[in-house]
């Protein structure tokens, strides 16, 4: 799963956010809706799939660019799942997060990762890295999915 430090410049390889470009058009106003619908993580294919059959007419290539400025931004959580597709969902808190998701259903819950934390700021440091950023990706069955395997 992706996750974002929080920081007040982005990393010198990535350009500043272009959130304010996509924000308040039609397309990105539709986008939030379908993300606010949903549940659980969703791929950019099935979001573009959603929008389609909600009859709005807006392209693949538009709806990865909205997603990617909305990560960028912090409105949207994006994780890799186990194949390295990333996922997006509207997330209910804001900032800094982490989340442990099923391998099995695919459900996520956020956690603090305090720990992580230190550690991704230690190590940073130890390599003499400022303005560090990480990603922490955590995957296990959850307690419903453990139990019908048992």
């Amino acid at each position: 799963m992706t996750t974002r430090s929080a920081q007040s410049s982005p990393p010198l390889d990535r350009p500043p956010s272009r959130g304010t470009r996509v924000r308040g058009t039609r397309q990105a106003e539709a986008l939030m809706a379908v993300l606010g619908t949903l549940s659980g993580f969703h791929s950019a294919q099935e979001i573009h799939a959603e929008l389609r059959r909600r009859g709005e007419r807006v392209g693949l290539t538009t709806v990865y660019r909205h997603l990617q400025v909305l990560s960028e931004d912090e409105a949207v959580d994006a994780i890799r799942d186990e194949s390295g597709e990333t996922l997006y969902r509207r997330c209910a808190t804001g900032g800094h997060h982490h989340h442990v998701t099923c391998r099995a259903c695919g459900r996520s819950v956020e956690v603090e990762g305090r720990d992580v934390e230190r550690w991704a700021e230690r190590v940073a440091a130890e390599a003499g890295f400022v303005d560090v950023d990480h990603t922490v990706e955590i995957f296990g069955v959850c307690p419903p999915c453990a139990a019908v395997k048992s």
